[in-house]
């Protein structure tokens, strides 16, 4: 699944020069945690969130600012403590996506990067913005929507369609799982990766068998097709 099909595109921005009290205004209002702040053209500058906020107000009292300087440096201190602009409190670069950008991807790049949401850029310019809210709600699909989904991106990305007693897919709890023979190994290792990158699942149980074994070059007795076990039950 990819951002473009879970991110917001109407999204909340800021100028640079906007006062943080209407800044702070928005996030109340709208119940953001953060904005991000964009010039005239559409570029993102930055970001400003909750946690710029508190970063000025716990600096705001005389000798916190020393302690704050432990993790921001002096520089870096004074400006968020003095800070009166978007600009001036702004986390920048802001870390953006893409509309293509996987949302396991995207996922990783918040947990690793300790952030709430991505602007995402297009063409240099803010076209939306995901959230971890966004990529939870994925997961609350149910499970007929989730096998359509499923079936959906085997089809468009392999010659292989959902059939009985060739490929089939069941999902129960948010698990998918494959069944049946296809003609080659290959498209069946295809098929479960594809099934594994669809938005909200949780697992993939891969019991998919293959008549051709075109990855190693052997053809198998199809009354005897081994299992494809893609690192074991249980992806």
């Amino acid at each position: 699944m990819r951002v473009r099909e879970v991110m917001t595109a109407t999204v909340a921005t800021v100028a640079p020069e906007s006062p943080l009290r209407d800044v702070a205004r928005l996030l109340v209002d709208r119940g953001i945690s953060g904005v991000p702040v964009v010039d005239g053209d559409g570029t993102v500058l930055g970001v400003v969130s909750e946690a710029d906020f508190l970063a000025k107000e716990s600096g705001a009292e005389p000798g916190r600012h020393r302690f704050l300087a432990r993790f921001f440096g002096e520089g870096a201190d004074a400006a968020r403590v003095e800070a009166r602009t978007a600009g001036e409190a702004m986390t920048s670069p802001a870390i953006t996506t893409s509309p293509d950008a996987l949302i396991r991807d995207v996922a990783a790049t918040m947990v690793d990067r300790r952030v709430n949401r991505l602007p995402v850029v297009e063409d240099g310019r803010l076209v939306g913005i995901v959230t971890r809210a966004d990529l939870v709600r994925v997961f609350t699909r149910s499970d007929a929507e989730l096998a359509a989904a499923v079936v959906a991106a085997i089809a468009a990305g392999t010659s292989a369609t959902p059939t009985p007693g060739g490929l089939e897919v069941d999902v129960r709890d948010g698990i998918v799982h494959l069944a049946g023979t296809v003609d080659r190994r290959s498209l069946a290792e295809t098929a479960a990766t594809i099934a594994r990158d669809v938005g909200g699942v949780v697992r993939v149980e891969d019991r998919l068998t293959w008549i051709e074994d075109d990855v190693h070059h052997h053809t198998l007795d199809p009354d005897h097709a081994s299992y494809l076990e893609i690192g074991g039950p249980g992806i």
